[in-house]
């Protein structure tokens, strides 16, 4: 005992000693950055390296990282990297040309072209120049990889290998420092090898620490971050609180969410206690989810009398991407609630209300009173299929995009395509971004209102014809391909799918009555429509073919898994165990005579009540029921007990 009890001590000292080493950058299983730069040892003998790693190349930085599962990479966000590039450059462009500081960016032509000018024009153009030149009054520049000293302050939260806050040093001009930091000891490891690999170890500072406890840190005025970008794996609903107090005045702050199944209505108890709102099942599920995700900023940066100004908000393969700038005002945060809204949802033809939490009232430039809004805008029963609402929300129900900082975003990528390998993706969604309806939330799906009343789908530009020759605006949904955003009320759309039920007709006796689709039909339209289609149906981005969705470059391209510190050792170990407990509640195929055994143990209901006539072809049992067994009574084989036999018990059987 005292053996066994020197040991544990010994091991535990000796696990604490090497943990000590390893977080001062003295692992034991990983030598120092330099030696595992050049591969050899403290003498400048070779030694092999004790970690397989792979090198990878994306924009203008390459890392390495660990074959085995330690620090995660996810190959399939390239886009959603360098979409954050290009948005913090333009955030940078805007927030230093206030300062009177140019930013030059690769490959980007800085040089003003002026066209349609008189020479009168020209001359007093020439003019203005020269004073400027003599009066010394000559912008500052600001290039990437430089440090400049009024530039941007940016925390990576969750950096992992460091490719993000690498990139940002070696791709976005106006930087004042860029903290990569990460909570796991192996990927801070890396971060700063990848850090000395790039050369940006003036930019780039690695740091190992909890990203809450360091935003929290960071609360005071002068020591905010001024773009903060956090992508977790899952849900960062645990570190919004302290993003939103870490954010400098008017910064930008970044959020990845990959909980999508969550935030798409599969669990909406989960999605309550994680964001505070409660997601619904609709096709309109990915424009919800990032509402849902601008409420939660919103509602955390209340609590501290800041609100939240969403850029540009995204939806893209399995995650959602918003974009927002926090500001501090008690008289503006009054008007968070009339900003939030509630969603009436029926259950049976998917159409939707909105319901807003508070309402504001008077002139925005003069006094505003903010009160409770009336409601519900439903019936008990949905209006035009006689079903029961559903409640979702609350919700974000103003803009997600600020489209001149879109327009200006899509400008540039335009301009130099040459700066992104996902370029003409960004392009596609940004174009689509900028033609949506501002003021519409959610959107309903041509094949959503045509299963309802299981007719044929018109085609879109047929359907968007009809809302145009009506009078109602209509646009794409980046989120949806078939999506049908528009201002027209549900009783229109149904109208409008009335008229072509009529040109192409279902066998309404198949139809129940009690059905969404018998209901509905039996109504006689209003609005006749015309489907004659129109030239300004067909939105310029779908004229263009723009890109929307990249090519797998590879096989088995998607999400990757959470990086766990055993590396490939823990993943074979969750591996083995979801191959043990994989199907275990399922019991394997029996054949036919083992189902007439298994059928033979049950008593015939039949044969009890007289009127079975299948006799010994029957195949229940018509014997008697088979006695129970007392609880006393001693088993047969002691190894079918098991309780322990008695002291008598086990005499009688011989068991010593």
């Amino acid at each position: 005992m005292r053996g066994s009890l020197w040991l544990s001590l010994t091991l535990r000292s000796a696990r604490s000693i090497s943990r000590a080493r390893f977080i001062k950058g003295q692992s034991p299983g990983l030598p120092n950055p330099t030696a595992m730069e050049n591969a050899t040892g403290p003498c400048g003998e070779e030694r092999p390296r004790e970690v397989q790693e792979t090198t990878v190349t994306e924009g203008a930085a390459k890392i390495a990282f660990p074959s085995a599962n330690e620090v995660f990479y996810n190959p399939v966000q390239e886009f959603n990297r360098d979409l954050t590039c290009a948005v913090i450059t333009e955030f940078a462009r805007i927030q230093l040309g206030a300062k009177g500081i140019q930013i030059k960016v690769p490959g980007e032509n800085t040089q003003k072209v002026v066209v349609d000018l008189s020479d009168q024009e020209e001359e007093k153009v020439e003019l203005k120049e020269s004073e400027n030149l003599a009066s010394g009054d000559q912008h500052r520049t600001a290039a990437v990889g430089e440090i400049c000293e009024e530039g941007l302050h940016v925390l990576e939260g969750l950096a992992a290998s460091g490719l993000r806050s690498i990139r940002f040093a070696l791709e976005v001009p106006g930087l004042r420092s860029v903290v990569a930091n990460d909570a796991s000891a192996p990927a801070v490891d890396f971060i700063r090898r990848n850090v000395q690999l790039n050369g940006v170890a003036h930019l780039v500072q690695p740091s190992q620490a909890d990203a809450r406890m360091l935003m929290y840190q960071h609360q005071k005025v002068s020591e905010r971050f001024d773009v903060i970008d956090l992508d977790p794996y899952g849900s960062p609903a645990r570190f919004l609180d302290a993003a939103v107090q870490a954010v400098s005045e008017g910064g930008l702050l970044c959020v990845t969410c990959t909980d999508m199944a969550v935030l798409a209505g599969k669990s909406r108890e989960t999605c309550y206690s994680k964001y505070g709102a409660m997601a619904l099942k609709s096709r309109a599920c990915h424009e919800m989810a990032l509402r849902i995700v601008l409420h939660s900023l919103d509602l955390h940066a209340n609590c501290y009398q800041r609100f939240v100004v969403p850029l540009l908000s995204v939806s893209a393969d399995f995650y959602v991407r918003v974009f927002v700038r926090v500001f501090t005002s008690p008289a503006k945060v009054k008007a968070s609630a009339s900003k939030q809204a509630l969603v009436f949802q029926c259950v049976g033809c998917g159409a939707f209300h909105l319901q807003r939490l508070g309402k504001a009232s008077g002139v925005p430039s003069d006094r505003v009173k903010f009160s409770a809004a009336c409601g519900p805008p439903v019936t008990p029963e949905c209006e035009h299929c006689g079903q029961q609402h559903q409640l979702g929300g609350p919700m974000w129900a103003e803009p997600i995009h600020d489209l001149d900082f879109v327009g200006r975003v899509l400008e540039a990528v335009s301009t130099n395509p040459g700066r992104f390998y996902t370029s003409e993706r960004i392009r596609g969604v940004l174009s689509v971004i900028t033609e949506e309806l501002p003021d519409v939330p959610l959107y309903y799906t041509l094949d959503q209102l045509s299963s309802t009343i299981h007719c044929n789908t018109p085609s879109l530009l047929q359907f968007r014809s009809a809302l145009l020759h009506a009078d109602f605006r209509v646009s794409l949904s980046h989120t949806c391909k078939n999506a049908v955003k528009t201002d027209a009320p549900a009783s229109a759309l149904w109208d409008i799918m009335r008229c072509w039920e009529k040109e192409h007709p279902v066998k309404r006796e198949r139809l129940s009555e009690t059905s969404p689709a018998f209901r509905i039909l039996s109504v006689e339209p209003r609005l006749q429509a015309n489907f004659t289609i129109r030239e300004d149906a067909n939105p310029s981005s779908r004229q263009r073919r723009l890109k929307r969705f990249q090519a797998n470059p590879e096989a088995n391209w998607g999400p990757r898994r959470r990086a766990r510190p055993g590396g490939k050792a823990a993943d074979e170990a969750m591996e083995e165990r979801h191959m043990v407990l994989r199907n275990k509640r399922k019991e394997p195929p029996e054949n036919a005579a083992q189902r007439a055994a298994r059928l033979k143990t049950f008593p015939c209901k039949r044969f009890k009540e007289g009127t079975c006539q299948r006799g010994d072809q029957c195949c229940y049992s018509h014997g008697p029921p088979a006695p129970r067994v007392s609880a006393d009574a001693v088993p047969d084989c002691p190894e079918a007990s098991n309780q322990n036999p008695g002291p008598r018990a086990a005499a009688e059987l011989g068991i010593d």
